[in-house]
């Protein structure tokens, strides 16, 4: 089993009681505090489902940091490489729901505690033994934490770890409200696995042909290009292939691709798939399975309200999809 250490933002989702639409914009909208941030959230997803998860990140001294830590330590992730600050508070995300379950976010960041996690904020056994670093574009909205970013990815490489990148962009973090391209796209180039929507390649690929061609002539081995409920396509440098995920009823669709991609590193982890054994993993039965898997876990995922309670465990997973 590897290690699995997944770095960048935990904040508090505020997830709203009130769907667009459902009459009641009359009445006090009323929101519920849950545990969240892409990160933090993929930490979880590998928890539960068994997997030697840690979360590297900073918590405001606050509060809202503190239920962050607690809701962390309670699903099972190893919480040695959080760090605790007064400088800033930690962030939060109010989060509305449309009648389908689609969300959109309100962010309260920056500033905020998780972009003064610093190089020098990783403990010196973080990248001990084999493992998985696992990141996301927030962690790269300003200048000092992508640095920061950079610097775990040269770590990770050193060590000769897999280094997995989720995109997930959230353009209202950003400078001017739209994500710096270049910027994820040097970051998605150092990693050997990348996951993004079909939206977040239509903008980070900024309509070129070669995007896909550019990115596996770098580290990336596997494309993931998620598009909800619609077909999943995946790119190797041998092969690729669509997979459909299983339908369920969308609640609220609020961790549901960190659900994926967590489920999909808990397989590589669990295998303890190395980097010069990815290639032949990749060319194997192993890869659909591993497809398969997340997407159930994708799907468990938008079953239920929240980030951190929606992600599957293997008991639960087994209940909603029992073959």
């Amino acid at each position: 089993m590897l290690k699995v250490v997944c770095f960048g933002e935990a904040l508090v989702d505020m997830l709203s009681a009130r769907t667009a639409g459902d009459g009641a914009a009359q009445e006090p909208e009323l929101f519920r505090k849950f545990p969240g941030g892409a990160p933090a959230n993929a930490a979880v997803a590998v928890a539960k489902l068994g997997g030697d998860a840690y979360f590297a990140g900073m918590l405001g001294d606050d509060m809202f940091g503190h239920f962050l830590f607690d809701a962390l330590q309670r699903e099972g992730v190893k919480t040695d490489y959080l760090r605790f600050t007064t400088a800033a508070k930690t962030a939060i995300a109010f989060v509305s729901l449309d009648a389908s379950g689609e969300r959109s976010f309100e962010f309260y960041r920056p500033p905020a505690a998780d972009l003064l996690f610093s190089a020098e904020d990783f403990a010196a056994d973080t990248f001990a033994g084999s493992g998985l670093l696992h990141l996301c574009s927030n962690s790269l909205t300003e200048d000092a934490i992508a640095d920061t970013t950079f610097a775990a990815v040269a770590r990770a490489h050193a060590s000769d770890w897999l280094v997995s990148v989720d995109v997930n962009l959230r353009h209202n973090l950003w400078s001017g409200g739209r994500a710096d391209a270049a910027r994820v796209n040097a970051l998605a180039a150092q990693a050997d696995i990348v996951k993004m929507s079909a939206e977040e390649f239509d903008y980070l690929g900024g309509g070129r042909d070669d995007f896909v061609r550019e990115l596996l002539q770098q580290r990336v081995s596997l494309l993931l290009i998620t598009d909800g409920g619609r077909p999943l396509r995946w790119i190797s440098r041998s092969d690729e292939g669509c997979l459909q995920p299983p339908q369920v009823e969308c609640v609220d669709s609020t961790a549901a691709g960190d659900a994926f991609i967590g489920g999909f590193i808990y397989q590589l982890a669990a295998q303890s798939v190395a980097p010069a054994a990815l290639a032949d993993w990749l060319g194997s039965a192993a890869l659909d399975d591993a497809l398969n898997f997340a997407s159930r876990c994708g799907a468990h995922a938008v079953s239920l309200p929240g980030a951190f309670p929606s992600l599957p465990g293997r008991a639960s997973l087994e209940s909603l999809f029992p073959n």
